[in-house]
């Protein structure tokens, strides 16, 4: 039986490299705001022999959220795999001058959505499952104010999870990605030079052997 995995913010970047390392042994439920960019990485993934189920959602909506996992549990009944990677990146501000929406989406969909996922997907992961989370420890950097709490904290909630199910599962775990050059990272480095940052189809075969363990 072919195994399934969720990844969560699977348009671009990390999220839709995984989804492409993962295509020849699960099939992928690919979650993301842009449609052309899903759209694209499921040709990606029919090209591996691999099949996508594709998820056109705001993961702040929670009764797309909602539907989403009864959906998943009326066609399979359970999940193997979670790989969370949706993301709000607030531009760079002073702590004084960071604005009220900024912060109120960053924490929206690092903190808020990531929360009620939990909730919504443990029980599809049940106890042989696995949830897998990338930090990108950037609290107490200068101007990373919105994102930096908001990340830290969806990490927080990520490693007390972890904890909570070492006994009973799933099984949680947080990795760290080396820096790639990623739309997130593009917004806060502009004109940035590229050529010393990982390709993100690389950090996933990297990281592979953990998520899959």
């Amino acid at each position: 039986m072919t195994k399934t995995a969720l990844i969560t913010g699977a348009s671009r970047g990390l999220g839709a490299a995984l989804a492409k390392a993962l295509a020849p042994t699960h099939h992928i439920i690919a979650v993301g705001k842009t449609v052309g960019a899903l759209e694209e990485l499921d040709d990606a993934i029919k090209s591996l022999g691999g099949q996508a189920t594709l998820a056109p959602m705001d993961i702040t909506i929670d009764a797309a959220m909602q539907q989403l996992c009864r959906s998943i549990f009326d066609r399979w009944g359970k999940l193997d795999l979670w790989a969370h990677t949706a993301i709000h990146a607030a531009p760079l501000s002073p702590i004084g001058h960071i604005g009220a929406k900024d912060l109120s989406k960053s924490i929206a969909v690092n903190v808020e959505a990531t929360s009620r996922l939990m909730t919504y997907v443990a029980p599809l992961l049940g106890a042989d499952g696995k949830a897998v989370f990338f930090d990108d420890p950037r609290a107490g950097e200068r101007f990373f104010g919105a994102y930096g709490a908001s990340k830290a904290a969806q990490i927080a909630l990520a490693r007390s999870w972890a904890a909570e199910t070492q006994k009973t599962g799933p099984r949680v775990e947080v990795l760290t990605p080396a820096p790639m050059p990623t739309a997130t990272r593009a917004r806060f480095f502009p004109g940035e030079d590229r050529s010393g940052l990982t390709d993100p189809a690389d950090e996933a075969a990297r990281h592979l052997r953990d998520i899959l363990a």
